[in-house]
C-alpha cells in the first residue's frame, strides 16, 4: 500500500478534498458579514423592541417622580413602548419591518426630539436661566434622555432601512 493510500484511505490513490475550514471572523468582521447578508435586520429590529420597553420603563419612573406635574410626560409613556410590538412584528414579517416598523420609529423619534425641546424649556425657566445654566442642567430634568429615547427610534428606522435576510 503506498503512503498516499495510507494518508488519504483511498483505493484509487485520488486525494479527497476535505471540507474548508470555518473562516474565523473578528467581532467587526462579524457585524458587516451580518450586515451584508441582511441577518443584522432582524437583529436591529428586536433590539429596537427590547430598547423600546427598557426606555419607557425608565420614562415611566422619571416621569412618576416627578408626580406627572405636565400632563406631556405621559405621552412618551403611551409612545414610546408602541415600537415594542412594531419591532418584534418586523423580526417576524417583512411586510411589518417595512409599513409598520418605520411609522412607529418616526413617531418615537418626534417625541424624542420633542421632549427634548420641553426638557430644554424646563432647564431654562429654572431661576437664572442661561446664567446659572451648569447648575440648572444638574437640578433640572435630564436634558438629553429625550434625544436618546429618540435613539431608539433610530435604531428601529435604522433596522427598517436594511436588507433582508434571504432564505
Amino acid at each position: 500500500m503506498s503512503a498516499r493510500r495510507r494518508l488519504t484511505g483511498s483505493v484509487t490513490g485520488m486525494v479527497r478534498r476535505r471540507a474548508p475550514l470555518p473562516v474565523r471572523r473578528g467581532p467587526l468582521q462579524t457585524v458587516l458579514h451580518d450586515v451584508r447578508t441582511g441577518r443584522f435586520e432582524r437583529t436591529l429590529a428586536a433590539l429596537a423592541a427590547g430598547g423600546a420597553l427598557v426606555t419607557a420603563g425608565e420614562i415611566f419612573t422619571e416621569h412618576d417622580s416627578a408626580s406627572f406635574g405636565n400632563k406631556m410626560m405621559w405621552w412618551p409613556v403611551v409612545i414610546v413602548p408602541s415600537l415594542a410590538p412594531a419591532g418584534v412584528a418586523a423580526v417576524f414579517s417583512e411586510r411589518a419591518a417595512r409599513r409598520v416598523l418605520p411609522v412607529a420609529s418616526l413617531v418615537v423619534i418626534a417625541n424624542g426630539l420633542q421632549g427634548t425641546v420641553l426638557h430644554w424649556r424646563g432647564i431654562l425657566s429654572k431661576p437664572g436661566g442661561v446664567h446659572n445654566l451648569r447648575y440648572n442642567v444638574e437640578m433640572g430634568p435630564p436634558a438629553f434622555a429625550p434625544a436618546l429615547a429618540s435613539l431608539v427610534g433610530g435604531m428601529g428606522l435604522l433596522a427598517s432601512a436594511l436588507r433582508r435576510e434571504e432564505f
